[in-house]
């Protein structure tokens, strides 16, 4: 490492913190408590991006000399938002209702460093075509991974991979929920390169 400056992500995701592992550097995990209500007619990719900044900033206010992470996605399917399903039934319906068709996830990434000031974001886009699923596929699913944290109720980095056909994205990262490639960039410009 370059220096020993903090690196807090503003998450409390289990999905987030186990990518933001893969990099192999010492970070800290901090609760934005942000407020995640869409604004009337935003655009994912906008509300995907004003998330992320809204939890980097949150946290920033507590964390003095840090480089702070923010992200925030955002799963649509012909401009309806699929939030976390939460529940069975709701699961169930979420996937009937993208069974065969194309499902949009934004993911935004922010670095705010509290030292300098400065930011840095990107917001990179995932599209996901499901497979025709009928209700036995749907149901055994459900019941085998229980996916109810998940926007668009399926993980890729499962067996949710066998509901999907196709996955057309610059970062297969993004899709579980922070961009890593969009990441390391974000690092490196801030002068924190991964590999240093």
């Amino acid at each position: 490492m370059p220096s020993p400056r903090r690196v807090v992500l503003a998450s409390t995701s289990r999905y987030r913190r186990a990518l933001l592992e893969r990099l192999g550097m010492p970070f800290e995990c901090a609760d934005p408590q942000a407020n995640e209500s869409p604004l009337q007619g935003e655009a994912p990719a906008a509300m995907a991006l004003r998330l992320a900044e809204a939890k980097a900033r949150a946290v920033a206010l507590r964390s003095p000399d840090a480089l702070i992470i923010g992200s925030d996605q955002v799963a649509s399917c012909d401009g309806a938002l699929l939030d976390k399903p939460g529940t069975h039934d709701i699961a169930v319906r979420q996937l009937t209702a993208i069974s065969g068709r194309t499902a949009s996830f934004d993911t935004a990434v922010v670095l705010m460093d509290t030292r300098t000031g400065k930011q840095g974001s990107r917001v990179v886009p995932c599209r996901v075509t499901f497979r025709q699923l009928d209700p036995a596929q749907i149901e055994a699913y459900l019941q085998r991974e229980q996916p109810y944290d998940c926007a668009g109720s399926a993980k890729a980095e499962g067996l949710g991979i066998t509901l999907i056909a196709r996955i057309d994205t610059e970062d297969p990262t993004s899709l579980i929920g922070l961009p890593l490639i969009a990441l390391t960039e974000l690092l490196a410009e801030a002068g924190f390169p991964v590999l240093a």
